[in-house]
């Protein structure tokens, strides 16, 4: 499935993250941080008040020697932080809205991105609720690859979780700037080309700064998801698109009311994408890709919203399918 030397350099890093945590008796994501802060550290062992001791230094010092050999592309670094962290995830259970973006979808989300932007346009993208940062480095590194000038700006509340995706993006090689505080705060950003999120699902706690926004609810708590998706195209510039993982039926919730005044006053939804059922775990966590364009001068509501049902995402044939039927949706309704 990986490339020999990916699968060598997840079982060094491994082993190294592993030892640490034993040496420093943390959690697998610290000891995950200063694993590659080591490694971009010169490949050099912090030694902190004696840990690790002497014995385990020389053991992580021997496995450190042995990663430099393999030279990892930055893709590929990417895929071996993926593996690693999901590795972590076994053993330490994360809450479902700090999971990992899958591939699959994150291919999807850079296919559309080549797709609603010329290849000579420079492009910042921006997560505002970036967390350990793979969907945003996915489209970083994939459309470096595609030899675009890109680069990424994410926001999350959780400093762990950004001290992981500070660190990937680091090693990585991308240019990525973070960060940490509430992504529903103002921010000290400049307009984006596009927005792009895997939007944590959930109630917002602070009502008083939910109202202001057009997405809040009347009573009660607001979801953040239709606040975070509000705020990131709010800082997209005219005509230029946001991109969100979304529950499938968020069309039809308690709330849809409050996100249907947004799409009506602020932003067009263009285009709905169902994911395949096969990448969930059950019928209520399943969730769909929206495409939404900001109004401006060239934009205007598509006269035929793309709706679209990806069956899997095995079949190359099938997404082949997938990727004409946008093309020529595109062709027809985007000016």
């Amino acid at each position: 499935m990986f490339p020999e030397k990916i699968e060598k350099s997840f079982e060094l890093n491994l082993e190294a993250i592993q030892l640490l945590q034993n040496a420093l008796q943390t959690s697998f994501l610290d000891a995950y941080i200063e694993n590659v802060e080591n490694q971009l550290d010169d490949y050099q062992v912090r030694v902190m008040d004696g840990q690790p001791d002497e014995l385990t230094t020389k053991r992580i010092e021997n496995l450190y020697q042995q990663m430099q050999e393999l030279l990892l592309q930055p893709e590929e670094i990417r895929k071996l932080s993926q593996l690693l962290l999901l590795k972590g995830s076994k053993t330490e259970k994360l809450q479902p809205n700090h999971q990992l973006t899958p591939d699959g979808i994150g291919f999807l989300f850079v296919y559309l991105l080549e797709q609603l932007y010329p290849q000579d346009k420079p492009l910042t993208v921006f997560d505002p609720a970036v967390g350990m940062g793979n969907l945003l480095l996915t489209a970083l590194t994939n459309l470096t690859l595609a030899k675009r000038t890109v680069r990424g700006v994410g926001v999350d509340n959780d400093e762990t979780l950004l001290a992981v995706a500070a660190a990937d993006a680091q090693w990585a090689q991308t240019q990525m700037q973070l960060f940490h505080q509430d992504g529903l705060q103002d921010l000290l950003l400049d307009p984006v080309d596009a927005v792009i999120s895997d939007l944590p699902v959930g109630y917002y706690p602070v009502d008083e700064k939910a109202q202001r926004f057009l997405t809040a609810a009347d009573k009660g708590h607001s979801y953040a998801h239709h606040l975070l998706m509000e705020q990131g195209m709010a800082y997209v510039k005219e005509d230029s698109f946001g991109i969100f993982l979304v529950p499938a039926n968020f069309l039809a919730t308690e709330q849809s009311t409050y996100l249907k005044k947004l799409f009506t006053e602020k932003v067009y939804l263009q285009g709905i994408i169902q994911l395949p059922e096969e990448l969930f775990f059950n019928k209520d966590s399943q969730k769909s890709i929206i495409l939404l364009q900001n109004h401006g001068e060239h934009a205007k509501q598509a006269p035929e919203v793309l709706v679209a049902q990806l069956t899997t995402l095995k079949d190359p044939t099938k997404i082949t399918e997938f990727f004409t039927q946008f093309e020529d949706w595109k062709a027809s309704n985007l000016s």
